[in-house]
């Protein structure tokens, strides 16, 4: 299997191209989400009339507004420290002291370098120290940190920090595997290659944890 043969290349923090934190401006929020609507409807007017395209088709007149719309609604909404999922968390009850794992949750993400999709599955285990957390808050937390210009590796430490802050433990790990049309559609345009990536908190460390964690992700659900 693909991740199993590439775990011994993936590092925690050696592939890092940038901060761990998105790179917004303090004053990112100034404007109203109309205002940049607005904003970026004009600007997206202006690239494709510099094209050559003639904005006044009927086909395209109205995409300016898709894409603004999209960008600030849609694709990129995860800037948005309002639209933050809230986790809440519950007594471990049961006394679940194993690895639990939520495998191929699905990741759409952007490529900051060239605002191009990142499309692939993520997989996200933790061990719980007394509390858990409900499952669908994990694939919400994947999709905020997702829906913004990304890098794949911050993408793992964002999603790891998140829930070790939720679950009040350290023993987190994910592992991302992504198609990039950056790299897939343009340039080598190398259509078969994806990229993966980990990031392994306490336990997950230990080769024989995160082997555990591993062989999970390779069980194959069927219905």
């Amino acid at each position: 299997m693909k991740i199993d043969d590439l775990l011994d290349n993936i590092e925690d923090h050696d592939h890092l191209s940038s901060n761990e934190q998105t790179p917004l401006r303090p004053d990112a929020f100034k404007l109203s989400d109309a205002d940049k609507i607005e904003s970026i409807k004009k600007d997206v007017h202006n690239i494709l009339e510099t094209l050559g395209m003639d904005m006044t088709d009927d086909s395209i007149k109205g995409t300016p507004n898709r894409v603004a719309k999209m960008f600030v609604n849609e694709i990129f909404g995860g800037l948005r420290p309002d639209k933050k999922p809230n986790a809440s968390t519950f007594d471990n009850k049961y006394k679940y002291n194993e690895m639990l794992v939520e495998k191929d949750i699905v990741v759409y993400s952007t490529c900051e370098h060239h605002l191009l999709p990142i499309v692939g599955r993520a997989h996200v285990a933790y061990i719980s120290n007394g509390s858990v957390v409900g499952l669908s808050k994990m694939n919400r937390i994947v999709d905020y940190y997702a829906k913004r210009p990304q890098v794949q590796e911050r993408l793992n430490i964002q999603i790891v920090r998140e829930l070790q802050k939720v679950m009040n433990t350290e023993d987190v790990a994910c592992i991302i595997d992504a198609k990039h049309l950056c790299v897939n559609s343009r340039g080598i345009r190398d259509i078969e290659s994806s990229t993966v990536t980990g990031e392994f908190g306490g336990k997950f460390k230990d080769p024989e944890v995160k082997r555990e964690f591993l062989d999970y992700i390779k069980m194959e659900t069927k219905f």
